[in-house]
């Protein structure tokens, strides 16, 4: 088995348990609330880190970052973003919206991280980033006016604010990453010890309930593979892969099948905005990464 076949295998169970990524949600909060959610998911996740950091032979590592303040300070604000901010505001919009709106409007973070580099870094957008802004953009229109997609016939405003508002926070959180070439294992566990302290801290003032067993299994399965085991495993596919232009496209497949499971296990009726939605979303993603694609074909030859 070559390198690439290798990544490509990796990179698919990735692909795949992110695809499982909102029905799990979904599943989780029809027995608990959002807080109760994530502090079952980042627990979980720590604990995976911390596991795999053993297993790598990493803990001299984590000892050296205890000792740099700067980077303790760095990690401690990147846990502030994700998971403590991020994942409420998206496990909060979850609870708001059906999966099929609320998951692709998260989706929209790559467009959104498009704008924010341009803003931050006074990038000049070429015309094929705008272009894929403006399509994106409206897929998330249709999204946001998808009434039909709600039992209810109606749409939760804050809900919707709140996937975007999710996407922003996402976007930010890869902002604070560039150009920083910190060990994933090592960035994955202080970011995860850092929001699961603010989360017990922030317990201490909210209600806390008993979850049934089947909401708890679910938040499990969340912590374990849609903010840890994948996260590791895609990192080593991307170390692994010889064409990393081809690995990342398989990205594309993750919402597509999300999109079946919410059909098939939560019973949601796909309608065809939902479907033009996340096409809209998916093809501006991919029409702002033009250039970039062409770039990756110049240097894999």
């Amino acid at each position: 088995m070559t390198l690439q076949t290798k990544a490509m295998v990796m990179g698919s169970f990735v692909v795949f348990f992110w695809a499982t990524a909102a029905t799990a949600f979904k599943i989780a909060l029809s027995g608990m609330g959002y807080f109760e959610l994530l502090m079952i998911a980042s627990f979980t996740t720590l604990l995976i880190s911390a596991v795999e950091i053993s297993w790598s032979g990493k803990w001299s590592n984590i000892l050296k970052v205890f000792k740099d303040q700067p980077r303790l300070v760095k990690f401690s604000l990147q846990g502030l973003l994700n998971p403590l901010l991020y994942y409420l505001v998206l496990f909060k919009a979850y609870s708001l919206l059906p999966a099929q709106i609320a998951q692709p409007l998260n989706y929209s973070w790559q467009i959104v991280l498009v704008l924010m580099i341009s803003l931050l870094f006074k990038h000049k957008l070429p015309i094929t980033k705008i272009l894929g802004v403006f399509v994106s953009f409206a897929g998330i229109l249709a999204l946001s006016f998808n009434s039909g997609a709600s039992a209810t016939g109606e749409l939760s405003v804050p809900g919707i604010l709140l996937a975007l508002g999710s996407a922003f926070i996402w976007a930010t959180f890869w902002i604070s990453k560039i150009n920083v070439n910190d060990d994933p294992s090592v960035s994955l566990f202080f970011n995860f010890l850092a929001g699961s302290i603010y989360l017990l801290i922030i317990s201490f003032f909210v209600e806390i309930s008993l979850p049934p067993f089947k909401s708890v299994l679910a938040g499990v399965y969340v912590g374990f593979f849609e903010m840890g085991i994948t996260f590791i495993l895609w990192g080593k596919a991307l170390n692994t892969a010889t064409n990393k232009l081809m690995l990342t496209q398989l990205t594309y497949l993750a919402p597509v099948i999300s999109l079946l499971l919410i059909a098939l296990v939560l019973k949601e009726k796909i309608g065809a905005l939902t479907i033009f939605g996340l096409i809209a979303i998916l093809s501006g993603i991919a029409i702002a990464n033009i250039n970039r694609r062409v770039a990756s074909k110049n240097l894999v030859g």
